[in-house]
């Protein structure tokens, strides 16, 4: 018998995927040089050391899950999911209190004035493997029982129940906007896992109904004094005030909305070049690092960072159709809804079409949590995409030997 052909690690190594993260963290590295060297000129040197530690530590983690197969993640998951619960309690007792009182919210880790680690970056991409192998048991488990809207119900139900624990933590956190995203992970694999549209389509139809009656409300003129009076808090309704009408609160609550969308703007086609930034845009470091890339490379720029990203998704599509694995297409449809909402609300917040929610774009925002949190999503993707590659070397080194034993017998 002759020996299998030893290929070289990097031909299973899918730089598809890994060409545009790395264009898009290179892209963020210049603008977050240029954010911080304006803003905070004395930090520069820590904030850059701090997003290259982040990169390296990301990419080290994302190696080592590229290595994982089904079987040992499918193990692994519910010890990470319980793991990332437990962290997510943590910053409800290790906080900076003045942090608390800008933000608004307890989602740091820090420790006096050092915020070491967000908690719940980590736990998307547990909360991804916890309903992606549920989804799967699911499936398994029931697969003779016919399609019905009880079936679809106690999933439903399931999901749920892995999802409560994630939003009280969240809730008692404060951090709605993190909420959403969990909810869009949620939304994407309830769909991907059949559920009936006889119960997606109401669930939309009043989620839109009570957006609508909450916008009816907002702007009514006892609307925002009744909302407080209910618990909302204060830089909540701020935050919406600003969203629809940026302009009538321009020198107040709205001075970050604004100032975003003018330094976008004045970017033009082309942009003023490297390291500019004419206008003062709060936090533009990481919430609002689209302004920087539009005000620097203008609307050429931007699109650039839009199409890297629908690469990436693209690439990640593909995989995932290939991989030909249940597990594998829940996880990458998990990450992909993760990074799509990501894109989207920072995005359309920059540009003013969705209220501000304090949510980092992959990649690129100022963050470690939020790039090692993306870079393990990838080293997942990239997991499935050497499990392929290994299925191919099997097949062929197959069909060879037997092209072999067939001619060693004639």
């Amino acid at each position: 018998m002759p020996r299998k052909r030893k290929r070289p690690l990097d031909s299973r190594i899918d730089y598809t995927v890994i060409l545009p993260v790395f264009l898009l963290i290179l892209i963020g590295m210049v603008a977050i040089y240029t954010a911080t060297n304006h803003d905070y000129p004395k930090t520069i040197l820590s904030v850059m050391i701090q997003q290259v530690v982040g990169v390296v530590i990301g990419c080290v983690i994302a190696f080592v899950v590229m290595f994982f197969n089904v079987e040992r993640l499918w193990k692994l998951t519910p010890y990470l999911y319980g793991i990332g619960l437990v962290l997510m309690v943590l910053p409800l007792f290790i906080y900076s209190p003045a942090l608390v009182a800008s933000t608004g919210a307890k989602n740091w880790v820090s420790i006096g004035s050092i915020s070491l680690f967000q908690p719940s970056e980590f736990m998307k991409i547990s909360y991804i493997l916890m309903l992606a192998r549920t989804g799967v048991w699911f499936k398994d488990e029931y697969k003779d029982e016919e399609p019905s809207l009880q079936k679809d119900g106690r999933l439903i139900l399931i999901y749920f129940g892995i999802t409560v624990p994630v939003f009280l933590l969240l809730l008692l956190q404060k951090d709605l906007g993190t909420a959403m995203v969990f909810l869009a992970i949620l939304a994407g694999l309830i769909v991907l896992s059949g559920v009936s549209w006889r119960l997606i389509l109401p669930t939309i139809l009043v989620a839109g109904l009570g957006f609508g009656l909450f916008l009816l409300i907002f702007t009514s003129d006892w609307g925002k004094e009744w909302l407080y009076h209910m618990g909302m808090e204060t830089y909540k309704i701020n935050r919406v005030a600003a969203w629809l009408d940026p302009f009538g609160y321009e020198s107040g609550i709205a001075y970050q909305q604004v100032q975003g969308l003018v330094s976008i703007g004045s970017g033009g086609l082309f942009g003023k070049g490297f390291n500019v930034a004419e206008l003062s845009v709060p936090v533009r470091e990481s919430d609002m690092i689209f302004t920087v890339i539009a005000e620097d490379y203008g609307f050429i720029g931007a699109v650039i960072v839009i199409l890297l990203y629908l690469i990436l998704i693209f690439r990640m599509i593909r995989i995932t159709i290939e991989s030909n694995n249940v597990f594998n297409t829940y996880i990458a449809t998990g990450f992909i809804m993760m990074i799509l909402f990501h894109v989207f609300e920072n995005i359309g917040a920059a540009i003013g079409v969705l209220p501000l929610t304090g949510i980092p774009l992959p990649f690129i925002s100022k963050g470690g949590s939020s790039l090692m949190s993306n870079l393990i999503g990838v080293g997942l993707i990239l997991s499935m995409s050497y499990q392929n590659s290994l299925v191919k070397e099997r097949r062929i080194d197959e069909g060879l030997s037997r092209q072999n034993w067939n001619k060693y017998w004639i």
